[in-house]
């Protein structure tokens, strides 16, 4: 078979260069269960089959919205495809009032749920959509259930119908749309076509060392971002056998189960690991604490491609016999490597995985661009700490005068689904992409983003401040979980922190420190506290020019959430929605009340 042309194209891709008895692999029932390349196929034939008998017709939206990574998706999504019509996916966490604006908007007419709490919010507003039925992955009362729509295409007798719909689509047809979760205003839905995603599978498939037919990964990331959806026919394009998540609390235990070379991971899930791994080397004493932390220092000066010399390099081969084995294990024992993106990954972490033998490699892209416009690759000297790597080949970038990094290629999304102004604003008459985010190229081509150019402010002193690389740099103290710099007008920057409760009530307990009940009220309320997160703060500033420095701050008694309000479904800070939930810290910092 040639190279895969649209995206229905990859099973069948991977059922002629090298077929998987574990194709896709789910746990249902605390057993894992797997369909081989072939079984995935059929199963998706025999979706198209039912859609077609219910009438769908191409260019029919059929969103679908679970709450898990699983099988079903990816079979729903091929039997979708085939038929020319769109698959829309919806995160899971998003409101009621954005369930049925996406719903409405895209004119969907059919909805696949993964279980009962997404069914209970698609019930409530189903009467004000254009939804001819809901069928669910779990099996749940009261409701259809998508084998329902698999045993409607039993019957083979209209798979010459299906060929043909297949056989009419073209690269250039719309094949998705996906809603962004936009930090303000209404989501907007980002038109991809088979050809976006891809091509940027093929752009993205040079860069990543999987022998074919050997690897195994576990997927957690949601597969409704465009991120981890593009690894997975990258993963298919490969025949690397996937495995699902059954959720994040259960990620730790599915990662020994299933022992993978590859996953795919946020920073923030990065920077959890971290802080349990150091949490747990606090906790040994003795000579273990001593070599544990000699190791992790050493980490954090690791520089690749045996750049720090062979005394650094004999030290480091101890430390990950001695120490950074056991960090492996942790991943499942296997572990090759960790593809970041969605966010700024900080360099120490960068160092401190790539030392253990646990590469990261950082990428960057939005859901405009399919989504990948560069990342780094370990191979050819390709790796640069501190960059999200060289631009993908089939991929221009170029950096406007103001700083903002521009894009254009195969990758590009069509536009903005219905909002042809908006998708003007952005794509200009060279077909550049505007990616609001503010970068440099180095002289070897190495892409650096510096900040989200909508983000940046200027103080009253007309001082501009970049509140990203703050925020970055300072979450690497133990101290702070989530931290939000403020100032846009104000005589000086601040910010508003919420505290790491759990890590917190450890150091209290350590120091004796008498923390009441150690409810996270009483700790953000906590002068003693505020001063230490304010000497962590202190310690960063150095690292900025006197106009940056963030001077006060404020603590949150909340855990930051995406139910909360406070954080997007992809983790980024809501930061309209923050200010105005803690108006109250705000005033009181600019001396309002």
């Amino acid at each position: 078979m040639n190279q895969p042309k649209r995206l229905f194209d990859f099973p069948y891709y991977q059922l002629e260069n090298f077929p998987l008895e574990k194709s896709l692999v789910t746990k249902y029932d605390g057993q894992w269960k797997s369909l081989s390349t072939k079984q995935y196929i059929d199963q998706a034939n025999k979706i198209s089959r039912g859609l077609l008998r219910l009438g769908v017709l191409p260019n029919e939206k059929i969103a679908v919205i679970s709450t898990t990574n699983r099988s079903e998706w990816n079979v729903l999504d091929v039997g979708v495809l085939q038929l020319g019509a769109q698959n829309v996916p919806i995160y899971p966490t998003i409101s009621e009032e954005d369930y049925e604006y996406v719903l409405n908007h895209s004119e969907a007419t059919y909805c696949f749920v993964s279980d009962t709490e997404v069914l209970e919010k698609v019930r409530s507003i189903q009467s004000n959509t254009r939804l001819k039925e809901v069928y669910s992955f779990d099996e749940i009362s009261g409701c259809k259930n998508w084998k329902e729509v698999l045993e409607l295409g039993e019957d083979k007798s209209n798979q010459e119908e299906v060929e043909k719909l297949k056989e009419a689509v073209k690269p250039d047809d719309l094949a998705t749309l996906i809603y962004t979760s936009g930090t303000t205003g209404r989501p907007k839905g980002v038109m991809l076509s088979h050809n976006n995603i891809t091509s940027n599978v093929l752009g993205s498939a040079t860069r990543v060392p999987f022998e074919v037919g050997t690897y195994v990964s576990l997927s957690f990331l949601p597969v409704c971002h465009i991120f981890e959806r593009m690894i997975l026919y990258l993963y298919q394009y490969y025949s690397v056998s996937i495995h699902f998540a059954e959720s994040i609390e259960k990620i730790s235990d599915n990662l020994k189960e299933v022992k993978p070379h590859v996953i795919s991971a946020v920073p923030r899930v990065l920077e959890k690991v971290y802080d349990k791994i150091i949490a747990k080397g606090s906790t040994v004493g003795g000579i273990k604490q001593k070599l544990f932390f000699w190791a992790v220092e050493l980490g954090l000066e690791y520089e690749p491609y045996e750049a720090n010399g062979w005394w650094y390099e004999t030290r480091l081969k101890l430390a990950r016999k001695l120490i950074f084995s056991k960090w492996k294990e942790g991943l499942g024992g296997n572990i090759e490597l960790v593809v970041s993106g969605s966010a700024a990954l900080q360099p120490r972490l960068a160092r401190v995985f790539a030392a253990a033998g646990i590469p990261v490699m950082e990428g960057y892209g939005l859901t405009e661009t399919s989504p990948v416009i560069a990342v780094n690759d370990q191979r050819n000297y390709n790796f640069r700490i501190g960059t999200v790597g060289k631009p993908l080949e089939n991929v221009e970038v170029k950096i406007a005068e103001d700083g903002e990094i521009l894009c254009k290629g195969p990758n590009v999304m069509l536009g903005y689904y219905k909002e042809p102004e908006k998708t003007k604003e952005v794509i200009n008459d060279d077909n550049f992409f505007h990616t609001g985010d503010i970068g440099e190229l180095d002289k070897d081509g190495f892409l650096k983003i510096t900040d989200r150019k909508k983000e940046m402010f200027k103080t009253s002193g007309g001082k501009y401040v970049a509140p990203q690389v703050l925020e970055n740099t300072m979450k690497q103290s133990r101290f702070i979980e989530q931290i939000m710099v403020i100032g846009d007008g104000e005589k000086m920057p601040a910010a508003l922190v919420q505290p790491n409760f759990e890590f917190i009530q450890e150091w209290a307990k350590r120091k004796n420190i008498d923390l009441g009940d150690g409810s996270y009220k009483v700790i953000a309320e906590s002068d003693r506290v505020k001063e230490r997160i304010m000497e962590e703060v202190d310690f960063y500033n150095e690292k900025f020019g006197k106009w940056e420095r963030v001077k006060v701050i404020e603590l949150t008694p909340e855990v930051w959430g995406i139910d909360e309000g406070h954080l997007t479904p992809t983790m980024k800070l809501k930061r309209r929605n923050i200010k105005e939930i803690y108006k109250d810290k705000y005033n009181k910092i600019y001396g309002y009340d």
